[in-house]
């Protein structure tokens, strides 16, 4: 294999920076000697860290290395829900906001106090105690975004049980292999949730899935949507055990490196990944991570973090970091554009949001959908912004700061995964310079890299594969039931480092950019040619908002670059906008990044976390029979695409 085969290629430049607001930086909870005591002694910084917490019985021993397996805190003991919930009661904040609860029928809202959820956590605890679930046992939940879905996490973390959240838009087959992985014995659920203006259902895909597993005991069932619902002799309603149940509950420690949750990604071989977290190492870099990275000022902001708590930035940046730092939140159950395009600048206003974590892919749609809809809303309050997921294209980093932020707020690009558990490569609002679409530095304590094929760092202006050098608290202690899977998937590929499947570049400051899964990276004539950088490419364009890019087999390049592109809402398909956008990649990247091919389609297929689903776009320009489309928010999407292609621009 040639040099060139063996890095990836950088081709995309920036030169935009954006100071941290002075007001900000001189009050931020973070500055840039954090850096120098993490460097110094790396240890003692996460004792610091892991100080903000409570601790029942002090750690004797901060970390236990054999690689790849990790034990940090060892010996300490403390409960996960006592410092989420009762340690800000008891110090007099019972009545501080833990949530704003907004459903998507307008009008339909909640406000749950910390002394709130005290109760209802600890009523939720002693109803799974009588419903037989105690430490250690698993407990899978699928659930639409209420606050019975927080309020069932913490409870199975104050008694020791481990849960397993579930997405509730996945199938009922993917539900049981799951519910099988983890063995787990009971599952909480709702009649529905609503959806895109109408009620959708929950407890149909959960009867399908328990009806094949019979080591289920019970299903707890919280009626959210009124929708007729089939009741089995395993069934019981959150309001008849529940509500009965006493408000008091006194939460047992447990040990740091006891497991808290199992959350599963999906393998490439098919068989989904239980990424296993534990609690001590979890909690410390979960609570710093959310005060630092979001500069969070618990008595004054207003957070809202836009994920579901089925995925792992809910668990982390909805449920565990913020209410671990006494923040007050914002969930919100529904659809951005229900019942109309504006809801989440709608809520901005209504709440006075000051801290909005969201997707990029989140902001593409908003940029598709024109500049006007947000302007019609006060969003002064805004003063930190945040970007989770994937790579965030420049433009669409531009946009979210100029049009959500009116063009103030610094812009935190955050990196970091389920198998993480917290953030590890972000700017620092009150630190960095923004960089748009760069990830820029490491966190304090954290040890990442970019590396070549041997393994042997590049130096500034090169490409290669990220890696993590020095364990950290929050990594996944294994994947439940196979560790040998976990040392192949993560350590296998470079001896002694942990390596995530990402792809990056070192830039020529020195500073960090993700380029996608090295799955998604494309050998064009030799060179290796990231998706992220032609996507960020063609969203440059000022007719753009959106753009997928994959390689397909060509006979004279190898692989040859394919693009899917949406346009802004302002924008017409009208003359040769294929011909156009091809130039337009050509002069920001170079000739070697031109699309062999351009197609501009309505949507792209997207799983219901935003991700986009390239595997069946490689099957699409490959004319190969489509894979399977039962993750997609709108399976019809392909179809579109599929009758698209043929009438698609190519050009040698």
């Amino acid at each position: 294999m040639t040099e060139s085969q063996e890095t990836l290629s950088n081709l995309l430049q920036e030169n935009r920076r954006f100071e941290p607001p002075a007001e900000l930086a001189a009050a931020a909870n973070v500055t840039a000697s954090a850096y120098t005591e993490a460097s110094a002694d790396r240890l003692a910084f996460w004792e610091a860290a892991a100080d903000r917490l409570t601790w029942a019985e002090r750690w004797h021993t901060t970390l236990e290395w054999e690689a790849p397996f990790a034990k940090w805190f060892v010996g300490g003991k403390l409960n996960i829900a006592y410092n989420c919930v009762d340690r800000h009661v008891e110090a007099g904040n019972g009545d501080k906001v833990a949530f704003y609860w907004e459903g998507e029928p307008e009008g339909d809202s909640r406000v749950i106090t910390y002394a709130d959820l005290q109760k209802e956590v600890s009523k939720a605890a002693n109803a799974l105690t009588e419903l037989g679930v105690g430490k250690g046992d698993r407990v899978a939940i699928y659930m639409p975004m209420i606050p019975e879905l927080p309020v069932s996490l913490l409870a199975c973390a104050r008694i020791g049980a481990i849960h397993s959240v579930v997405f509730g838009g996945f199938s009922a087959s993917a539900l049981k292999s799951r519910i099988d992985d983890a063995d787990a014995k009971l599952v909480i659920t709702a009649d529905g949730g609503f959806r895109r203006g109408a009620p959708s259902a929950l407890k149909p895909t959960v009867d399908e899935a328990v009806a094949e597993c019979p080591q289920i005991e019970k299903v707890l069932v919280v009626r959210r949507t009124g929708q007729d619902v089939a009741v089995t002799d395993k069934d019981v309603w959150w309001h008849d055990v529940v509500e009965r149940q006493s408000d008091q509950h006194t939460p047992e420690p447990h040990d740091a490196e006891d497991p808290l949750y199992i959350l599963y990604t999906s393998g490439t071989t098919g068989k989904p990944k239980g990424i296993l977290h534990t609690t001590g190492g979890y909690l410390t870099q979960t609570a710093w991570t959310h005060n630092a990275v979001f500069d969070l000022k618990p008595d004054t902001d207003i957070y809202w973090c836009t994920a579901d708590i089925g995925w792992v930035t809910g668990h982390s940046y909805i449920v565990y970091g913020p209410l671990a730092n006494g923040a007050t939140s914002v969930i919100y159950e529904g659809t951005p554009d229900t019942p109309h395009r504006g809801r989440f600048w709608e809520i901005v206003q209504k709440y006075k949001v000051t801290i909005l974590y969201t997707a990029p892919t989140a902001i593409r749609t908003f940029m598709k959908w024109g500049d006007d809809i947000p302007a019609k809303f006060d969003m002064s309050s805004l003063r930190v912004l945040g970007s989770v997921g994937e790579p965030i294209n420049p433009e669409a980093y531009v946009w979210y700061r100029e049009h959500i932020g009116a063009s103030r707020t610094p812009v935190v690009d955050t990196w970091w995964q389920t198998e993480t558990g917290a953030i590890m490569i972000s700017p620092l609002p009150g630190v960095t310079a923004g960089k748009p679409g760069a990830a820029m530095q490491p966190l304090p304590g954290i040890v990442a890299d970019v590396v070549d094929d041997q393994g042997k760092s590049v130096p500034n202006g090169g490409g290669g594969f990220l890696v993590v050098r020095e364990p950290w608290p929050s990594m996944l202690r294994g994947i439940w039931g196979d560790p040998e899977r976990y040392k192949e998937t993560y350590w296998s590929r470079f001896d002694g480092f942990y390596f995530p499947g990402d792809g990056a570049k070192r830039d020529d400051d020195g500073d960090l950019w993700l380029l996608g899964r090295v799955d998604d990276v494309m050998l064009v004539s030799g060179h290796n040619i990231s998706t992220t950088e032609v996507e960020s490419a063609l969203v440059s364009h000022p007719k753009v908002a959106e753009a997928a890019v994959v390689g397909a087999t060509d006979p004279v390049t190898g692989q040859a670059i394919v693009s899917f592109v949406i346009l802004r809402g302002s924008a017409e398909e009208g003359g040769d906008i294929a011909a156009e956008l091809r130039q337009h990649v050509a002069k920001v990247l170079g000739p070697i990044a031109k699309p062999r091919q351009i197609m501009v389609v309505p949507e792209l297929p997207k799983t219901r976390s935003g991700k986009i689903m390239r595997r069946l776009l490689r099957d699409v320009a490959e004319n190969r029979s489509l894979g399977d489309v039962t993750t997609l928010t709108d399976s019809s999407v392909m179809n579109l695409i599929s009758e698209k292609l043929p009438s698609a621009k190519s050009e040698d």
